[in-house]
């Protein structure tokens, strides 16, 4: 029986960079094909906005990406215990009407055979 890859720093330092290069279909091969993502902001009650699936996952990188282009997460740091993870990070871009985003926030990962399960983003709003 093989081992599933450890979750490590370096592991979430490489998802990172994949959002980084708005690689959607490297970010997305980091997930189990049964995922889910929590987002910050959206209108499901608890949750802000559940996205359940690569499929859909997918499409909602791939719409962020074209409004905001040069959103770039960058200040990371990780923690890691067992299928579980910790990232803070800040994240920089300029909005579709030209507002600049600089916001400090952090997910928390659960990972299953070393592959992403369920994202869960936070971020501080600013008003």
């Amino acid at each position: 029986m093989s081992e599933s890859p450890a979750v490590t720093p370096e592991l979430l330092e490489e998802i990172c960079d994949a959002f980084n290069r708005h690689d959607v279909d490297a970010i997305l091969s980091y997930f189990a094909d049964e995922c889910e993502w929590i987002m910050a902001r959206g209108p499901d009650a608890p949750w802000g906005r559940r996205c359940v699936g690569k499929a859909e996952i997918g499409e909602v990188l791939r719409a962020r990406f074209a409004v905001v282009r040069d959103m770039r997460w960058v200040d990371t740091r990780h923690w890691v215990m067992g299928e579980k993870a910790l990232s803070e990070w800040r994240v920089q871009g300029t909005g579709e009407s030209g507002e600049r985003i600089d916001w400090l926030g952090c997910d928390l990962w659960e990972f299953r055979g070393g592959k992403l399960a369920k994202k869960d983003t936070y971020w501080k709003t600013i008003d």
